[in-house]
């Protein structure tokens, strides 16, 4: 049931500013979008407030300010009438009403000063063109020209006007579309469905930053695979991430056939969805196979094979990422490194777990090791449940075995008990490739439990592995 009162949202601290202010500047005011619609539907607090102004909103945002006690400074956007306050967790934003007109070769309008009515119409969804009136004549009115509040109890995406015209005019709103379906857990309205299909082409005058902060907003749904299975079904999946659109299908060969690479992906950022609210995870999770669709190969006596997918998705993450325009930084590497490994933790689990196997995966993954085994658990999409009950149970194993191998050998952050300036000072060098076999046979006896990780025991195989190559300690 949708919570049509408005009075206990409008009583609040921030809301009673906006209406006091409204008052003193005498700018008729509107709540707009997703506060409203927010409110309606009792997803809880508001912490982005659209205020549309029938005048200027600039003016009433300055007007507002001055009544917030401790807000940050306001920023104004002269050339757009809009203006921004950022107060206790809350962003504030101030639009004057206005109309808007597009050319074929932009998303970006001109803009003229209009009415309420104007400022309604060149919303993006029936569902976000409800206002509530901060005027003291009406306060506190809903006003709802495209019976946005029956497309909300019906749970229905659809665009106030002809959705061509919307989806032309602003490409971007394709993507918002498919974001508040899967947020909202919403129906897309079957014409503008369709209006979709004849409108991918468009998407290219998006920029990438645009198109990457939809898919992050999809990406932090709870169920992310709404959003994608929709961007697929529109036909924007090919034109956005076509690395996904290449994994769909079931090949069969002499009766033997392999899993649908594509439908899977989905299941897994699901999965992993209801563990870690971790953006960067979530991504790993979708492009995790993204290396098996080059790498798929079949050999009549082993079947279907994808040797390397790791290696190779870990490389075209790099390629998305410079093509999306996403971050080259840590955050990449990071989900390089995810895909990279994504099936080391699972090798161990299917096997007898030594401490050695334990030990070089601590190593490896080293701060990521956590995050890793959440999405190799991620990963189990098996329908049998007596294999899913046995994965998840040798996964339990693994984490214990890392538990106590991290106790004893303390191999995470790993720093070797030697260093190479040691060697070099014990053996009188300058820098050369004899340092790195020791420090390289120490680090490996180590992994692979023939020493503790300890000074003496890595000192006595520096001193043995330094005879073996001829060096004489200094001054022997």
């Amino acid at each position: 049931m949708l919570n049509k009162n408005f009075d206990n949202i409008l009583q609040k601290k921030v809301f009673q500013i906006l209406l006091e202010s409204v008052q003193r500047t005498d700018i008729e005011s509107y709540l707009v979008g997703g506060v409203v619609r927010d409110h309606l539907l009792g997803r809880g607090k508001a912490k982005d407030i659209d205020v549309v102004a029938v005048g200027s909103g600039i003016e009433l945002a300055k007007a507002v300010h001055q009544a917030l006690p401790g807000a940050r400074p306001i920023q104004v956007f002269k050339s757009y009438g809009t203006a921004m306050i950022q107060w206790e967790g809350i962003t504030l934003e101030f639009v004057g009403a206005r109309k808007e007109s597009y050319t074929r070769e932009s998303r970006n309008p001109k803009v003229i000063s209009g009415t309420l009515e104007d400022d309604q119409n060149r919303r993006d969804f029936t569902v976000n063109a409800l206002a509530v009136s901060l005027n003291p004549k009406n306060k506190g009115e809903l006003i709802d020209p495209f019976n946005g509040l029956e497309d909300l109890e019906k749970s229905i995406i659809k665009t106030p006007l002809d959705p061509t015209i919307t989806y032309t005019d602003d490409p971007l709103r394709m993507l918002r579309a498919i974001r508040f379906a899967s947020q909202l857990n919403f129906k897309i309205e079957n014409k503008s469905l369709s209006a979709i299909k004849e409108n991918v082409e468009r998407i290219y005058i998006i920029s990438k930053e645009r198109i990457v902060e939809e898919l992050n907003k999809t990406l932090m749904t709870p169920k992310p695979s709404d959003g994608f299975l929709l961007l697929e079904q529109t036909g924007l999946l090919k034109n956005i991430l076509p690395e996904l659109i290449q994994l769909k299908g079931i090949e069969e060969i002499e009766g033997q056939t392999h899993k649908d690479n594509f439908y899977h992906t989905l299941e897994v950022v699901d999965n992993i969805c209801k563990t870690t609210e971790n953006l960067w995870l979530r991504w790993a999770a979708l492009l995790h196979d993204i290396g098996k669709a080059p790498t798929k190969k079949f050999h009549p006596k082993i079947g279907w094979t994808f040797h390397g997918h790791e290696f190779i998705g870990s490389k075209m993450v790099y390629k998305l990422f410079k093509r999306l325009k996403m971050p080259l930084n840590e955050k990449m590497k990071y989900v390089q490194k995810l895909v990279m490994m994504s099936s080391r933790p699972i090798v161990i689990s299917e096997d007898t777990v030594s401490d050695a196997a334990v030990r070089r995966l601590v190593f490896d993954a080293g701060e990521i090791l956590e995050d890793l085994i959440t999405l190799c658990e991620a990963d189990i999409t098996t329908k049998n449940p007596n294999r899913f009950r046995r994965y998840h149970n040798n996964f339990k194993i693994v984490r214990q075995k890392i538990v106590e191998v991290e106790e004893r050998d303390r191999i995470r952050n790993f720093q070797p008990p030697v260093t190479g300036e040691m060697i070099m000072k014990y053996f009188n060098l300058k820098p050369c490739k004899e340092i790195g076999f020791i420090k390289e046979a120490i680090k490996e006896a180590i992994l692979e439990g023939e020493i503790p990780n300890e000074y003496e025991a890595a000192f006595n195989l520096m001193l043995k592995k330094g005879n073996e190559i001829g060096l004489v300690a200094d001054g022997e």
